[in-house]
This record gives C-alpha cells, structure tokens and sequence, in this order.
C-alpha cells in the first residue's frame, strides 16, 4: 500500500517538476506564456523627446500601444552610456565599459548564447541584427567556457564588422524579412538614426529618426500580431543603449557618454501576453535587469548576469 501511495504521490508531482524546469529543448517549460522575445534598440534619443515629451509627439504609435503594454518611467543605464557598452549591459546582465567601436568582445555570454545552448536551438532562431557594423561583437564573448560556442546569427552593418554603417530603412526590412523566413525565436534590433543625427548637430534628423523608429516599432507589432507563430506567445522590448546631455551642458542634445540624467534616464516600454496592460511602472530598474527578466520568460539562467527579474511590470 504504501508503493502505491509513493508512485501515486510523484505521478501527481510530475506535471509542476516539468513547469518548472525548462527539461523540454523545444519550447521552454515555464508559467509564462512568451516563447520568443524580440528587443528594439533605438539608438541615444533622450527620455525628453520620447516619453517624457508632453505630447509624445514623435512617439505616437508607442504612446497608443501602451494600452497593451507597460512603460517604466525610472528606467536607467547605470554603466557607461554609449552604443558598446550599453547593448552589451542589455545582453549580458553585466555593465562592462567595452571598447565603443567594435574592437573588443563582452567578457561574458550573452542572453543568446545561453538560450541557444539550454534549449540546443539552431543559430538561425537567434539574431543580432543591426544599422550600426560594430554590433556584431554582441554575438560572442571573451569568456573562455564559451568564447566562439552557441553564436547567434548576425546582419550587422554593411556586411558585418568593419564594413561601416547603413540605414534603418534597410535594417528594418532586413530584420521583418528574417522574422518571417525564419521564425526567429529571440532577437536583437538596432536603429541608428536618433543617435547619428543628434551627433551631427542636426535637431530636424533628429526627431525624425525617433519618429521613424516609432513607425518601424509599429510595424514590426503588426506583422508579428499577423503571424500565427507570433500572435499572443512573442514580447517586444523597446529600449535605448544610452540617452544624451541635457540642456545643462555646453553642446547640449550633441553628444552623451557621462552620468548626467539626460544620458542615463533612458526608455523602457514592453508589450506581450505576459505583461500588464496601460500601466506605468515607477520602481526603479536598469539596462542589465531585461536580460534576467527575459531569462524568466523563456525558461534559462544567466547565472552571470547582475541583474534581476522585473517583476513588477509581469502579470504573474
């Protein structure tokens, strides 16, 4: 009698054993209904002229979806705010001040390296794909455990690192493409335009690099609510890398890269089936907490990672 109570006790304690502990290598085992995990770069526009401009002028798209999503007001880059570093504290979990021009590899692995290998998912379902060619440095690391192993597939720049930078245009339709040829599972978007235009002085190109980025994030919502394999199971993150001076400083919206709010105080919005709806979170949370936070979704440590899951913004 008493094996049969024992046997009966386990078979009933299966079912949350598996919830629990990711065992499938297919579809990540966990109470969250994300299966894939999509994040938008939108490269150094300041908090000013996104969310916190009063209109949310050249927000638009972003500012209506947040009827389905949640924006976090106190969101920060608390390492080294330019384009390297930035990107690689969102998928590391770890503030690392990496050489700014492509030069040198994060330390440690990323949230794609770690995803690919847990579940032994094929490179084409994990990208890094980019405007700026010195991104490609986020698909390995210098870690010697895993220094050249479970790479994600890149589209970075021109033709890879080293061949400079190109349009938004052309990285919007290569990645919307991608998303559709190969069901891609987690990934990387990078837009240059906000940055590159505040860079060259010019306010006009400016604001409207953050306006077409807004245009590019709406469409790329849309086609993944057309596509049965994303509809109601992807998350979209939009974030920054870095942010850019304020007022205070002599060249003003120019440049960025010190501690100042303007260059720290960044954009967090997500939309998913996980997530609140129409609500603003005001619990202070940084660059390097998305990758815990999507390692919670998906099913995977990044034991590496300094962050912590944003629990607040998650229906469960």
């Amino acid at each position: 009698m008493k094996i049969k109570f024992t046997l009966f006790l386990l078979l009933l304690s299966t079912p949350l054993l598996l919830i629990y502990c990711g065992c499938s290598k297919d579809v990540p085992a966990t109470i969250y209904k994300t299966q894939n995990v999509i994040i938008v770069i939108v490269d150094g526009p300041r908090l000013s002229e996104t969310w916190n401009y009063p209109t949310r002028q050249f927000i638009p798209h972003r500012s209506a979806l947040l009827s389905k999503g949640v924006f976090c007001s106190e969101f920060y880059n608390n390492g080294t705010t330019s384009t390297n570093p930035g990107h690689t504290a969102v998928c590391t979990g770890v503030y690392a001040n990496i050489n700014n021009g492509g030069a040198e590899y994060p330390t440690y692995p990323s949230i794609f390296q770690y995803w690919l290998k847990t579940f032994d998912r094929p490179k084409s379902e994990a990208w890094v794909i980019a405007t700026k060619d010195k991104l490609e440095v986020l698909s390995d690391c210098k870690d010697v455990n895993w220094k050249g192993t479970y790479r994600p597939s890149t589209d970075c720049g021109n033709l890879g690192l080293g061949t400079g930078y190109r349009e938004d245009l052309t990285t919007f339709i290569s990645a919307t493409t991608k998303l559709t040829a190969n069901h891609i599972r987690l990934a990387l978007i990078n837009f240059k335009q906000p940055d590159a235009a505040g860079h060259g002085a010019d306010s006009s190109a400016y604001l409207q690099g953050i306006l077409d980025t807004d245009n590019y994030i709406y469409q790329l919502w849309n086609q993944l609510q057309g596509d049965d394999f994303y509809k109601n199971r992807t998350t979209l993150i939009v974030t920054n890398d870095h942010g850019r001076h304020t007022a205070g400083h002599l060249d003003g919206y120019i440049s960025h890269g010190d501690g100042c709010d303007g260059c720290r105080h960044i954009e967090f919005f997500a939309i998913g089936p996980d997530f609140k709806e129409s609500y603003t979170c005001s619990t202070p949370y940084e660059q390097i907490d998305i990758s815990a936070t999507i390692g919670e979704l998906m099913g995977f440590s990044i034991p590496t990672s300094n962050g912590k899951v944003m629990k607040d913004i998650l229906k469960k």
